[in-house]
């Protein structure tokens, strides 16, 4: 199973996928193969595939999204490991997805929990609501992406391997200059360490072979240690981990009094919803926000300051004709 699993994260090494697909995507495989007893996937086919995707569904409860992520690990494994197109899976129990409404903070409640919050963190949080990031783009930002003349933030390589442009708010150009003043210094100190050398995207690191000390290349919020790359084996600085920005992010929620379940990103629900309500156009933020389909923009039409989507309570309008409850 080692050998199998090892030519499968090469492959999808070779399709340019992130790190994260990859271990994804393996960690599925095995549990596919495990759960059949280990047999070869090439001795299975679409009845084996329906019936892990149901145990997932029916016994182990998992959420709709987990389940499809499943799907999309084993459509890919017969699909360019195998070399094998699949046909009808047949019935498939779904796991059942639930339309939840995303939480939104007001513009004084984000105001609260942005004012608590310090230091790098602060900075990559103002970026999630200014300019409407995810957090991965917020933490893979390099310095070539921010345009400061233009005030203007490219974002690479986002969800769907899209790129896509948004603004640079006018507040962050100062301390982002003073910021990346500071983590030049540190980089120019791992150049002479001889670890000044980032992870480049694709096939940039063959092509140019010198790209990945190049100052532009470097990572806006870079780690704080040399760390091993998993897949080169090279002592790398990387970028922040997201896991310190989500646990700012719930202290000073809690510190501000927010009653609501808030991590990073509800900023980015917070940056559409506010746009909305100050009278933006719905394609406008749809292209901010890098949605394939206005659909799912328009769901924050539904959070938004409106009070129960527009509708004015009954209750309310027989004010003054009865007396405080």
């Amino acid at each position: 199973m080692s050998q199998f699993l090892n030519n499968v994260r090469e492959i999808i090494r070779k399709k340019h996928y992130s790190i994260h697909t990859e271990n994804a995507y393996a960690d599925w495989t095995k549990r596919f193969i495990l759960f059949h007893g280990k047999r070869h996937p090439q001795e299975m086919g679409e009845t084996e595939i329906s019936q892990f995707l149901t145990h997932l569904a029916v016994d182990r409860n998992v959420a709709a999204s987990t389940q499809n992520q499943a799907l999309n690990a084993l459509v890919f494994l017969y699909k360019q490991v195998l070399k094998r197109e699949l046909g009808d899976f047949g019935h498939i129990e779904r796991a059942k997805k639930p339309k939840n409404l995303p939480t939104v903070m007001s513009q004084a409640e984000t105001a609260g929990v942005l004012e608590i919050m310090t230091g790098r963190q602060a900075m990559m949080a103002k970026l999630l609501y200014g300019c409407g990031l995810r957090v991965k783009e917020c933490i893979r930002l390099r310095v070539k992406d921010i345009d400061f003349e233009r005030n203007q933030l490219m974002v690479r390589s986002g969800k769907g391997m899209k790129d896509r442009a948004t603004m640079l708010p006018d507040q962050l150009k100062r301390p982002l200059r003073d910021h990346l003043g500071q983590v030049r210094m540190i980089h120019d100190q791992d150049i002479k360490k001889g670890v000044g050398e980032v992870y480049l995207p694709f096939a940039l690191e063959r092509k140019y072979r010198d790209a990945g000390k190049d100052w532009i290349w470097q990572y806006v919020f870079p780690s704080d240690r040399i760390s091993e790359d998993p897949r080169s084996g090279k002592m790398r600085r990387h970028h922040l981990d997201e896991s310190g920005l989500r646990k700012a992010v719930k202290q000073a929620a809690r510190k501000a009094g927010i009653t609501k379940k808030v991590g990073p990103h509800t900023f980015r629900h917070c940056f559409a919803t506010h746009l909305l309500e100050a009278d933006y156009d719905i394609r406008t933020i749809q292209e901010l926000m890098g949605h394939k389909d206005v659909s799912t923009t328009m769901i924050y039409t539904h959070v938004m300051n409106k009070g129960g989507l527009g509708v004015k309570s009954p209750l309310d309008a027989l004010s003054g004709q009865m007396s405080d409850v």
